[in-house]
């Protein structure tokens, strides 16, 4: 057991050495291939982001909605302040969306 740690360790330690010199080895045109690549991934990931938040922004005003009008219906004289508190809600929800959104979408451009 102990030699087999033992030579886990050598062989981790040998790729470490290795790894680094070898990716320091290549040429420009496989670093221009895997650069691309990575600003694809990222772009990708950023129209991902941007799409999750209206996702989530709009299920979050749907249940605000959904609990203020649930709320009325059980208290119909408490209608006025719900609906106020509904309205700040889904303002808050839909700015922070809205900012996620543009975070997402700057990660795509830049």
């Amino acid at each position: 057991m102990k030699n087999m740690i033992k030579n886990i360790a050598v062989a981790s330690g040998v790729l470490a050495l290795f790894g680094a010199s070898s990716a320091m080895a290549q040429d420009t045109a496989a670093a221009d291939i895997a650069a691309a690549a990575n600003e694809g991934i990222g772009k990708g990931l950023g129209a991902l982001g941007a799409g999750l938040a209206v996702l989530g922004g709009g299920l979050g005003i749907g249940l605000v909605g959904k609990g203020a009008v649930e709320s009325i219906a059980r208290q119909p004289e408490a209608g006025g302040p719900i609906g106020t508190n509904m309205i700040l809600a889904a303002a808050l929800i839909e700015g922070a969306t809205l900012f996620a959104v543009v975070v997402g979408l700057l990660t795509m451009v830049l």
